[in-house]
């Protein structure tokens, strides 16, 4: 099974984050893992996922302009139908608790959705989710005193989305 991780970030707390998410996939044995950061990313290489996750620093609320911008680009891909089906996952930071991690996340859904994109989330029994993240997706404050390093928390949580979607799939092609 095929899984791309696309992100944007501006310092490494996203970064950390999609790395983590990486390495909480690549568990499942027969996951092959790709990673890139959205400059890198390449919308060809989608239809040959089994899933797609991707995520962002939230801004104000919203999807980076960086992301935004290669999630523009998928036309094609729904013009064809060629993420039907695939399963989907998402992530996020902020600076502040309060800083709009849900209605990112929820604006990174939007376009899965409009792909006919499966949404795989973390449920509350999923014991890293349970008190510290986000039913939608991986969503990790990052407070700016705290300089570049990802929580301990936000690393857990990063890793159970990957494992989980990972296992998603696994289940799925069954």
């Amino acid at each position: 099974m095929k899984i791309y991780v696309v992100y944007d970030s501006e310092g490494n707390h996203t970064k950390q984050l999609a790395e983590a998410i990486e390495n909480g996939a690549k568990e499942i044995p027969s996951a092959e893992v790709f990673i890139d950061h959205v400059d890198q990313a390449d919308i060809d290489k989608l239809e040959d996922m089994d899933a797609i996750i991707w995520g962002c620093p939230g801004h104000f609320g919203t999807i980076s302009s960086g992301l935004k911008s290669w999630i523009d680009k998928l036309g094609k891909q729904w013009a064809k139908g060629l993420l039907v089906n695939k399963i989907g996952a998402v992530f996020c930071t902020t600076a502040t608790t309060h800083g709009g991690i849900e209605t990112t996340m929820l604006n990174l859904i939007t376009p899965m959705l409009h792909q006919g994109m499966i949404i795989v989330g973390l449920p509350a029994n999923v014991p890293e989710n349970a008190l510290y993240g986000s039913y939608y997706g991986a969503g990790v404050t990052c407070s700016v005193n705290d300089g570049d390093i990802l929580p301990e928390e936000g690393a857990a949580i990063g890793t159970a989305l990957g494992r989980r979607v990972a296992k998603v799939v696994q289940a799925a092609a069954n």
